[in-house]
């Protein structure tokens, strides 16, 4: 592309994938993990502390809603702090925030419950910032013809933070203890001080901010260029004012807001939903321990993981919408088997717990479609805030889908409800709604992001009826197009 002088924002999705990018990837990959080692841990603390500490079911009940809570503020509010002040210091900011609340468990009194709870409440804040502007930027990061598969493949190992909790508990917890244990919580402030140093800020949210200057020198770095060579944005000459945008300019797509909270709240619910009651449920068919249980459940996790790799992959086949169909259809008619047949018996198995196999292919696989898509939906001025809701409106659904469960099977335990067996059928088929629920969200409301660049300042998103016009061939048009792209730029 040598110094011709082109647009800012054209000339960096043409940019090849070099150190930096994959460096960056692989700092957000790794904050993910540690974030979630984080928010899950305190699961095998709370087993330790509860009887030592003489807790009650409502103290446990705190302590474990507390980082809950905080994920919802904490994504609402730096959803918008984002998308004024810039992705990368909130970033930061978000996960050392996180890292320190976590390792500071190690330091509170024994018996003080209360500050357990605060600093769960942070940890939380801190999960819920973090998630709400590292997806925009990772999105804004990648170039328009690998950023379907690119975003969506970095969203698989999420599930190691979970599996590495769970690990450094049952291996290094009679060795360091629990407060050895919560200290290991300050391990996310490395990939926080190596973001700072070598992440560079979202170029489209510069542009997007009208700080061209500063957006024309990450350009040039990436080009390997003269600053001097590249020319202005499309969106306005350098310098231009761009007045901030308020909470409520959200609502003015309100399609997309319902969209995105139709499909977070349903995705969240059926999700929690099964692996709240669907251990509880096999035991009861099978008449075995938990922990037999336990280990069946293993291969429902790893069809979860290999799900994710699925929906990785496939988006940039046949689209995000489609799948985003796809993981919702999957839900409803897999799990609403499970809850008609789950008295039945296959391949000398419950019938129950063999649905739930081929199920969590799309209740946890989907999440690698539907996490960059959030993000992909909203202009870029509104991103960060976009994702923030996706993911309240995800923190409420494991909130208030336990409740949901628990007035259906008439349990007076709100937080975990009891499964039983006639409350089996009602409870599923509930969840297979949600999974319906998200399916006709993406059939009516949904919009197509594969092979198509970020809306800028100004930018309309096509409704569903102008994209199957526009793109003539369908999904292969948009395939065609983001192939178009990738020649003009193949990937160095």
């Amino acid at each position: 592309m040598g110094t011709e002088r082109q647009d800012l924002v054209a000339a960096y999705d043409r940019a090849p994938l070099d150190a930096r990018y994959f460096a960056t990837v692989g700092l957000t990959i790794a904050t993910s993990v540690f974030d979630y080692f984080d928010y899950y841990i305190v699961g095998f603390l709370v087993a330790v502390l509860a009887p030592q500490w003489h807790l009650t079911f409502g103290q446990t009940s705190v302590i474990l809603l507390s980082a809950g809570v905080g994920a919802i503020v904490g994504s609402l509010a730096w959803g918008a702090l984002a998308d004024r002040f810039g992705r990368k210091t909130l970033l930061v900011a978000g996960v050392t925030l996180c890292a320190l609340s976590s390792g500071s468990v190690s330091f509170i009194p024994d018996g003080a419950w209360i500050g357990f709870a605060l600093l769960r409440f942070f940890v939380g804040f801190g999960v819920g910032a973090a998630t709400s502007v590292l997806l925009p930027l990772i999105v804004e990061y990648t170039p328009t013809r690998h950023r379907t598969l690119v975003t969506s493949a970095t969203t698989i190992p999420v599930s190691l933070g979970i599996l590495t909790a769970s690990l450094l508990a049952a291996t290094l917890l009679h060795q360091i203890g629990w407060r050895g244990l919560a200290a290991l919580g300050f391990i996310p402030l490395v990939p926080a001080v190596l973001i700072a140093l070598i992440v560079p800020e979202s170029v489209r949210w510069l542009v997007s901010r009208g700080r061209h200057a500063e957006a024309r020198r990450i350009v040039a770095r990436a080009l390997k260029v003269s600053p001097d060579t590249l020319g202005e944005p499309q969106n306005g000459p350098a310098g231009t004012s761009v007045p901030s945008v308020g909470f409520s300019e959200r609502f003015r797509e309100p399609r997309l807001v319902v969209l995105t909270v139709i499909v977070w709240f349903g995705a969240s619910t059926a999700n929690y939903g099964v692996f709240l009651w669907g251990p509880t449920i096999v035991a009861l068919l099978m008449g075995v321990s938990p922990s037999e249980v336990a280990h069946l459940f293993v291969v429902v996790s790893l069809t979860g993981m290999l799900g994710r790799a699925i929906f990785s992959f496939l988006p940039h086949w046949i689209g995000r919408r489609r799948c985003g169909e796809i993981m919702g259809y999957g839900i409803a008619l897999s799990l609403g088997a499970a809850a008609l047949f789950f008295d039945r018996t296959l391949f000398g198995y419950p019938a129950f717990l063999v649905l739930l196999i081929p199920a969590a292919m799309f209740f946890d696989g989907g999440f690698s479609n539907i996490a960059p898509y959030s993000a992909e939906i909203f202009p870029v001025r509104l991103a960060a805030r976009g994702v923030g809701l996706a993911q309240a409106a995800n923190g409420v659904g494991k909130i208030t889908g336990p409740l949901c469960l628990a007035l259906i099977a008439g349990a007076s335990n709100l937080i975990t409800p009891k499964a039983t067996i006639d409350a089996v059928t009602p409870a599923f088929l509930f969840l297979a709604g949600c999974g319906l629920a998200i399916g006709l969200a993406f059939s009516l409301l949904g919009v197509e992001t594969h092979g198509r660049p970020l809306a800028m300042e100004g930018d309309e998103r096509p409704s569903p009826a102008h994209i199957k016009e526009s793109t003539g061939t369908g999904e292969r048009g948009r395939i065609g197009e983001a192939e178009a792209v990738a020649a003009r730029a193949p990937l160095s």
